[in-house]
């Protein structure tokens, strides 16, 4: 291809022209026991391993508190279900990201040099994941001048974040046209989709479809785009069962390991939430003696099922008259999963796309596939009369879709708190001891690193922004 070409002629002229100035030193100063140059596969597996885990643990320690999953207790006072922010909450993801968007470059960059067209569509996807996830979470990020140091560009500029949007749905399109099943993975064998194409352009366009529903609120119409891409499975395969599903399997054995050090931390001072926890209640879901343990009374010694903590109380607990519900230890023993992208999240963008379109009935199909897969993807069997139910059965609502999907994004990095974000469901109940005028934060503060050493950079941004605050809503929630 004319494209490989161009980038080979100019890569070879340059290494002829430093050979023969270097030849000498080169020779002397190779080590033959180091890898010289890192192929396409080289860095795949630890980035996938290195942003579930870092995904799976802001789900516990973020998204949980936020969307009223579990909380901190006892909880005297303040703390993030609270609305407590802090000014370094974000730090985590900000380095993380980096960190990891660094490495997704020089994958991409060879797998250009090495003329492979699936592990370009992966680097693709794979930046757009990450990069996603960090602009939904901060608003304007940068992008375009990023992870280029080797360029001497340590203050790099900020990128608007419908710039950034328009780049990585560029990019999946991209990405989609690139895979060929034909090849061969010839890098080492992959810990997500164990070298399979098809499941790779699977998630590619599922991830696709997420990043269009999250500017349902904007002028552009993504809705129209997600129904071409349903309409032409050929064209745009997604996932259809949870088979096909992006998340990850940790078998305990290295380096598959849970990212717990100890699966007690997990639980530790902790009970489980009483929205979170109602809901299920109400359902008679299946799913609540995988995410919860059982209450007990005061005593202890008796199991009164499963009751949960309201978040953001007022008070001492010496109110509650029973010991709560706690998350359950085991999520986090391997053997475990870690969702990255599942297809119960596909199955409700359809029942959302079908409820936007007033076709209740496709809507209702999608639902019902959605619910199914989000319980049978914790090794659950489906209870046959769920939907005879009328608080699980589909009503008509997007709140009832944006429920259900609450629950199938259950450990999905921050998704539950972005969706929250872009529609206001599922309703989450206030409460007297609630800060921020009982207004759910919306985004991370920039690190202050950021501010410091990039400070010119980083008020053009607030500029784009408005201010650097919690409440400040970035571009896709006005």
């Amino acid at each position: 291809m004319k494209f490989f070409n161009k980038i080979l002629f100019g890569a070879v002229a340059a290494s002829s022209l430093l050979l023969s100035c270097t030849k000498d030193f080169v020779e002397l100063n190779t080590d033959p026991n180091r890898i010289d140059q890192i192929s396409p596969g080289t860095l795949l597996n630890p980035i996938i391993y290195g942003m579930a885990a870092h995904g799976i643990d802001r789900a516990d320690a973020i998204t949980f508190d936020l969307m009223q999953v579990a909380l901190p207790f006892p909880s005297a006072q303040g703390g993030l279900h609270r609305y407590e922010v802090s000014e370094n909450i974000g730090n985590s993801t900000w380095n993380n990201s980096y960190r990891w968007l660094a490495n997704v470059k020089e994958m991409y960059a060879a797998s250009v040099r090495a003329e492979d067209s699936n592990y370009i569509a992966i680097a693709l996807t794979l930046n757009a994941w990450i990069y996603s996830n960090l602009t939904d979470a901060f608003g304007p990020v940068p992008m375009t001048e990023a992870a280029r140091g080797d360029e001497q560009i340590f203050q790099p500029r900020f990128d608007r974040q419908e710039d950034i949007y328009a780049k990585l749905l560029a990019d999946l399109e991209t990405a989609n046209s690139f895979y060929d099943a034909s090849k061969p993975m010839n890098y080492g064998s992959d810990i997500l989709f164990a070298n399979n194409i098809t499941k790779w352009r699977k998630f590619t366009n599922s991830l696709h479809m997420r990043l269009l529903l999250r500017l349902s609120k904007t002028n552009l119409n993504t809705y129209a785009k997600i129904r071409t891409m349903v309409d032409d499975p050929a064209t745009y395969p997604v996932f259809t069962s949870n088979a096909d599903a992006a998340v990850l399997s940790l078998d305990g054995i290295t380096p598959m390991v849970s990212p717990w050090g100890r699966s007690i931390d997990f639980g530790l001072f902790r009970a489980a939430g009483k929205f979170f926890t109602d809901n299920l209640n109400a359902f008679n879901d299946p799913r609540l003696q995988i995410f919860n343990t059982e209450a007990r009374d005061k005593t202890g010694n008796t199991v009164i099922g499963y009751e949960g903590i309201p978040s953001g109380y007022a008070g001492s607990e010496n109110q509650f008259d029973y010991i709560p519900s706690n998350v359950n230890n085991e999520l986090v023993t391997a053997p475990m999963i870690i969702p990255i992208l599942t297809y119960a999240e596909v199955e409700f963008i359809k029942a959302e796309l079908a409820w936007h379109e007033s076709d209740d009935v496709a809507a209702e199909a999608a639902y019902n596939k959605g619910v199914k897969a989000a319980i049978e993807q914790w090794g659950i069997d489906m209870p046959a009369d769920y939907f005879d139910n009328p608080a699980a059965a589909y009503d008509g609502t997007l709140e009832r879709i944006i429920l259900q999907k609450y629950y199938a994004l259950y450990f999905v990095d921050y998704q539950q708190w972005f969706e929250y974000r872009r529609t206001g469901f599922p309703v989450l109940p206030k409460a007297a001891g609630m800060e921020n005028n009982q207004q759910m934060p919306v985004r991370f503060f920039y690190p202050i690193e950021v501010r410091t050493n990039n400070p010119e950079n980083y008020q053009e941004a607030i500029g784009w922004l408005g201010t650097d605050d919690f409440n400040t809503k970035v571009w896709w929630e006005k």
